[in-house]
């Protein structure tokens, strides 16, 4: 089956109505339906993260949508790790020259280790490591 990696874009779009992205990502589900979503705990700490000057009601809506994450059957979460962590350190180390954020590095390690090549986000930096950007 074929998997798609979801960014932390991808989610601050669907949570947040007023984001520009949001009525794409939508339009997107509904195309993705029957494709294996996978995402990292690091991208899951990064939304939180995003969201955290957001008004309280956004806060507990966010944090409600963050923890059925992990009970939907449709989106795989990998847990983060020490080794996780120190690999995505070295990726990033490596491309200093990049704007790439740590959560990036672990995402796209991700990615090459279960060979997934699109990638729910519009960010560029996924694009100038050769992954295909869905949003």
């Amino acid at each position: 089956m074929n998997e798609i990696f979801i960014d932390t874009l991808y989610f601050a779009a669907r949570l947040n109505p007023r984001d520009q992205w949001h009525e794409t990502v939508l339009e997107a589900e509904t195309i993705l339906l029957p494709t294996r979503l996978v995402t990292t705990e690091s991208v899951l700490i990064e939304t939180l993260n995003f969201f955290a000057d957001f008004p309280a009601e956004m806060k507990s809506a966010v944090a409600d949508a963050v923890n059925n994450i992990f009970k939907e059957r449709t989106i795989e979460v990998i847990p983060h790790t020490q080794e996780i962590f120190f690999d995505g350190l070295r990726l990033y180390e490596s491309r200093f020259d990049k704007g790439y954020s740590l959560t990036d590095c672990i995402s796209m390690n991700a990615m090459r280790k279960r060979a997934i090549t699109e990638v729910l986000s519009h960010d560029n930096h996924f694009t100038q490591e050769g992954y295909t950007v869905l949003l």
